[in-house]
């Protein structure tokens, strides 16, 4: 591969991960004057605890910042006409970067809205029932989690029969092992009876 192809990859991923670190909740959190979400009800800066402490409005645009973190720096790396593994690694980076970001001393969101940015981008068919189950998830369990971890927990059963390649199926496992695990104190407050509804 070309040296300025290694130089470009290497751009796009470092972008991914800087991009996805921005905490969209905390700076929507303090454009409207509210708390600091990491101080305020289960201290996550994701768009459901933003919704829980400020409110819809709040939670809205968090969401949608969260999404577009997900959408921009693998929509660039396509661009770019990389190799499909690069243009993943490049979506991996940007969940990463939410997961653990530096602006927050390396810990961070729980990756939901992220992840389904950087898939709505790679695949938007898998994304959409993905978004399906998640929807389903929350009405029937009445909370945030118990969509997400349905909805993540299908993503490499959707990639592999929608007909998507190894590589792929092998990112959606990645992505559904990192997301799921990030809500494992979820489950602990499910399984207990203690977890907050939406």
């Amino acid at each position: 591969m070309p040296e300025v192809r290694l130089g470009v990859i290497a751009v796009l991923l470092l972008a991914g991960y800087l991009v996805g670190s921005v905490p969209c909740g905390l700076l929507v959190a303090r454009a409207m004057g509210g708390a600091d979400l990491r101080k305020a009800g289960s201290g996550n800066t994701g768009a459901t605890n933003a919704l829980r402490v400020l409110g819809k409005k709040a939670g809205v645009l968090t969401l949608v910042g969260d999404v577009l973190k997900g959408v921009a720096p693998v929509m660039w790396a396509g661009r770019f006409g990389v190799p499909e593994i690069f243009v993943l690694l490049v979506g991996l980076a940007t969940i990463l970067g939410h997961l653990y970001s530096p602006f927050l001393k390396f810990k961070g969101g729980k990756g939901v809205a992220t992840s389904f940015g950087v898939f709505l981008t790679l695949a938007p068919a898998v994304a959409l029932v993905a978004f399906a189950i998640w929807g389903v998830g929350v009405a029937l369990g009445k909370y945030a989690s118990v969509g997400a971890l349905a909805a993540f927990g299908s993503l490499p059963f959707l990639a592999f029969f929608m007909g998507k390649t190894f590589l792929f199926t092998l990112f959606a496992t990645a992505v559904s092992t990192l997301v799921c695990l990030r809500h494992r104190e979820n489950v602990h407050r499910l399984i207990h009876g203690t977890e907050k509804g939406i």
